[in-house]
């Protein structure tokens, strides 16, 4: 499975699966995005990663958790 930044609702999922010690409330966006890049099956461009799809990340994983 090829991850794109655009994929929010798998990224989500994966990122919940591989780090269910965090608390997206508090992940910051630095950490996020090296989180995101580092999932198996990730492959985008780094550079095509905005603040807003950060933010669209972590509120859907906020979401997920609730």
């Amino acid at each position: 499975m090829n991850l794109k930044w655009s994929d929010i609702q798998e990224i989500v999922i994966e990122l919940d699966e591989a780090h269910p010690e965090a608390d997206p409330l508090y992940v910051n966006f630095v950490d996020l995005r090296a989180m995101v890049m580092a999932l198996p099956g990730f492959d985008d461009d780094p550079a095509r990663c905005g603040e807003k799809i950060l933010e669209a990340i972590q509120m859907a994983w906020i979401e997920e958790r609730e």
